[in-house]
């Protein structure tokens, strides 16, 4: 049984078992639509440098509050039925999921916007934080990245 919204390490959690989850919830038949994000390591950073890999750490006694409080506000929109947030932390490599939002609502026109208003909360919310290894040995947390130091 996967939970509404978590921290894992990689193996723990799919996509798969969060939609097995999702179709168990008895107001599933209230839905019309059901809207999935995957996030992907990126094989290139902002600025067109070629990364290797990802590694992602979460301060988990404050980023699971955070995921579950934002899982509640958009829960609340009109016409969603059900949200899940779950966050891989370990080293990743190109290519490898790292993060998965899932919204389930009774129409296209509202599950679209929900997705993208809670990945963005996320991203903007939630203490979880990426350091970027690039080839040649580079490696940085994205968060030290300023104009003056990339």
């Amino acid at each position: 049984m996967v939970s509404k919204v978590g921290i894992h390490k990689k193996g723990e959690v799919s996509l798969e078992s969060i939609l097995e989850e999702a179709h168990r919830n008895p107001s599933l038949e209230e839905a019309g639509a059901i809207v999935c994000f995957i996030g992907v390591v990126r094989g290139f950073s902002r600025d067109g440098r070629r990364v290797e890999g990802l590694d992602y750490e979460a301060y988990e006694e404050e980023a699971l509050p955070a995921l579950d409080r934002i899982r509640g506000e958009i829960c609340r929109w009109e016409g969603i039925v059900d949200v899940y947030i779950h966050h891989v932390v370990d080293s990743f490599k190109v290519g490898e999921e790292v993060v998965y939002v899932v919204v389930v609502g009774r129409s296209r026109e509202v599950v679209f916007p929900a997705l993208s208003e809670t990945v963005e909360r996320v991203k903007r919310e939630v203490p979880i934080f990426k350091k970027e290894k690039l080839s040649g040995g580079v490696a940085y947390w994205v968060s030290e990245v300023t104009q003056d130091n990339p």
